[in-house]
């Protein structure tokens, strides 16, 4: 057995460690804008926004009231990709504990396994205990109850699927009576696997541990493989108005379109879409038409697709020089004509769709430090959306703000004089974030992974 599979193991069943982080003086940089504090050397906390500078006598400490949940769990080799499973359990859920399903895949060394790892987070505690008039019987049975801590661990189950190579970039869907993960290999190819046995022992506990026992994740096979890209790739993304179709796009410029048929199989367009010139690097599929796709390149540009037509004739609008440098990642807003985009040159920008001919955003925030490598917008809140990147913060923004002249807050710490009036909240505390999502499910709750394992957190600002 491998060193990386004894990892996973010890992973499968340990606990999702409370993310309190109380060790910062040991160099961990949690925190967040609503209230982090910066421990001076006379004991008064202020507020340190990324890339400040710290004396030697102070610390970074987490503002834990700034959060109603703050957890983080660990997975053994690094998760850079993953994808939330919707689940039976109902919609707008607040009431504590929650439980959420998600999908994620391993970026191993070559020498060791990789997997796809289908993994069920229960009993995630509210970490902060409820303001007065807030409270409910079951938040104070959770929250203020001393004897009930030790049941108040939250847990992190999992079984796994033998993948060929590290997962560049995987989604999911559900289709007919399945769950559907597509992943993108480091080797070029892209597959399909049916999750619903994986999902299945996730809720059964003697399933999970016979699974676990008789290895049976090294046997499963991808339902579909795609191996006609002409390199590895990143984009990937399924259709929510017309279940079961895939666009995957490659390094090499390439976008394929895949379609199910009545066999219960796909079949993929082998002609690519014509329009990028470099590497495709993010592809979204219209939250409300489902034969329109958005995609982005290190071309520098943001194009619009009809795949009704030819490959040679799909591309609508285009957006050239988008970006000063790669666009890494877009958004399309599931309310309003609205997407979103991140690239090397930590930019985020807002295009509106009724103006994209006119090849300007109609917002720019230029907040984030380095390459911005996740955007999302809220999947309910049309003007709320989340950025994370390679600065190692994640930024909550609501583009309804608007700075009030008249507003003197930021008179109380001239720190936050140049903070954007949308900027709601940042939340630190990973290294190296990859990707970030909002659980359509879960009221208010992101879920965010980076090379230092995934956070699961709803702040008191959305």
């Amino acid at each position: 057995m491998s060193e990386a599979d004894e990892q996973m193991e010890v992973a499968e069943d340990q606990n999702i460690e409370d993310a309190v982080l109380e060790n910062a003086s040991d160099g961990d940089d949690d925190d967040d804008v609503d209230g982090t504090g910066q421990q001076e050397n006379g004991g008064k906390a202020k507020v340190y926004l990324p890339g400040g500078k710290m004396s030697h006598d102070e610390e970074l400490v987490c503002d834990e009231s700034a959060y109603i949940m703050l957890h983080q769990a660990q997975t053994g080799a690094p998760c850079l990709s993953f994808d939330i499973v919707s689940d039976p359990l109902g919609d707008d859920r607040e009431t504590f504990p929650l439980t959420a399903y998600l999908v994620s895949g391993t970026q191993a060394a070559r020498t060791h396994v990789n997997s796809v790892i289908v993994m069920k987070m229960s009993n995630l505690t509210r970490t902060s205990k409820p303001s007065d008039g807030d409270e409910s019987d079951e938040d104070e049975a959770v929250s203020d109850d001393e004897d009930v801590e030790e049941d108040a661990t939250p847990v992190l189950s999992s079984v796994m699927i033998k993948h060929p190579g590290c997962v560049n970039r995987l989604r999911v869907t559900t289709f007919g009576n399945a769950q559907y993960v597509a992943s993108w290999s480091e080797m070029g190819r892209v597959h399909i696997y049916n999750i619903n046995e994986q999902l299945a022992a996730l809720d059964d506990s003697q399933a999970r541990k016979t699974y676990q026992a008789n290895k049976t994740g090294d046997g499963v096979k991808p339902d579909y493989t795609f191996s006609g890209h002409q390199k590895e790739g990143f984009a990937l993304d399924w259709c929510t108005t017309k279940r079961g179709m895939l666009a995957t796009g490659d390094c090499r410029r390439d976008i394929h379109i895949w379609r199910p048929n009545d066999k219960g199989s796909w079949n993929v367009d082998q002609r690519p879409l014509v329009g990028h010139t470099d590497s495709v690097e993010d592809i979204q599929w219209s939250p409300n038409e489902g034969d329109v796709l958005a995609s982005c390149s290190v071309d520098k540009s943001i194009r619009i697709w009809d795949c009704r037509a030819a490959p040679s004739k799909a591309c609508m609008l285009t957006a050239e020089n988008a970006h000063e440098s790669d666009v890494n990642v877009i958004s399309w807003n599931h309310n309003e004509p609205l997407i979103a985009s991140g690239g090397d040159d930590g930019v985020l920008h807002i295009w509106d769709l009724r103006q994209f001919q006119s090849k300007t955003p109609v917002a720019t925030f230029k907040h984030h430090t380095d390459h911005i490598t996740t955007v999302e917008w809220h999947p309910k809140e049309s003007t709320i959306l989340a950025s994370g990147g390679d600065d190692d913060q994640i930024a909550l923004w609501d583009l309804s703000v608007e700075k009030d002249d008249a507003d003197d807050t930021a008179n109380d710490d001239p720190n936050l004089k140049d903070l954007p009036p949308q900027l709601l909240f940042i939340h630190q505390g990973q290294s190296e974030i990859k990707e970030l999502h909002w659980h359509p499910q879960l009221k208010g709750v992101i879920l965010s992974t980076a090379h230092t394992g995934f956070n699961v957190f709803r702040t008191i600002s959305v």
